[in-house]
């Protein structure tokens, strides 16, 4: 029988992880519970339409915005954010790369791949989480995003948090941390901790890209995810 793309990303990681160390992983999360929590919840401050609506209505927005010249020039396309639009864990990262621009998509590319085998390890499935970025325009280079550039697009990542409203949120990197957070500590200092924004707990921890280039991380990485599944009363086993 031939294994299923979910199974094999599941058991890449799985190996990648007992590289590093843990020899041993739980069950699918089976027990979370990521049904939507009310398809009409309203956005923050809106005119009380469905989520899906109003999600669609600042994709749209987005997609003509011009507030940063330089990233307008540059781009192929903005990359808004994908999945489910009544998720319990919203995840945030940095800002759309190559592939994103060219896709639409978030984490799209090589780190966006080693963060699909983090969500199938945990037990879930990419389409459970709503997955955005600080910025919705890929800079060039991919350079770091500008204060300017994160001030002009904060209000579209304000506004998507408001409407899909999730429990959790995961920060991915120092530059999503440190944004979302209004902080100047480093992403060391943030992790292993909750926060809270907008009425949601709040954990940092290391950007998919940073893991590519330091493997020995996915141990820390997967340590945040156990602290994340624990709060919501599941147990992610490993043993070191």
């Amino acid at each position: 029988m031939t294994d299923s793309p979910s199974s094999r990303a599941g058991r890449q990681l799985l190996e990648s992880l007992e590289r590093s160390g843990i020899t041993h992983l739980a069950g699918p999360a089976e027990s979370v519970d990521l049904q939507p929590k009310d398809s009409e919840m309203p956005i923050a401050g809106g005119d009380d339409k469905p989520v899906g609506t109003d999600l669609e209505e600042m994709a749209r927005t987005v997609a003509t915005c011009q507030r940063c010249q330089e990233l307008a020039e540059t781009r192929t396309q903005t990359v808004f954010g994908v999945g489910d639009p009544d998720a319990k864990i919203l995840f945030v990262g940095e800002a759309p790369g190559a592939d994103e621009d060219r896709l639409g998509e978030p984490f799209v590319g090589r780190a966006g791949k080693l963060l699909d085998k983090i969500i199938t390890a945990c037990g879930l499935q990419r389409e459970q989480i709503y997955i955005c970025n600080i910025l919705k325009c890929r800079p060039p280079g991919n350079r770091n995003p500008s204060p300017e550039e994160a001030g002009n697009c904060r209000e579209f990542l304000d506004a998507q948090i408001a409407a899909v409203a999730p429990e959790y949120i995961v920060c991915w990197g120092s530059v999503a941390a440190k944004n979302l957070l209004d902080s100047t500590e480093t992403i060391g200092r943030m992790r292993r901790k909750f926060f809270e924004h907008g009425g949601a707990k709040v954990l940092c921890t290391y950007h998919p890209s940073y893991l590519l280039r330091n493997p020995s991380a996915k141990k820390d990485v997967w340590e945040d995810m156990q602290m994340l599944f624990a709060d919501m009363g599941v147990t992610l086993t490993g043993n070191r």
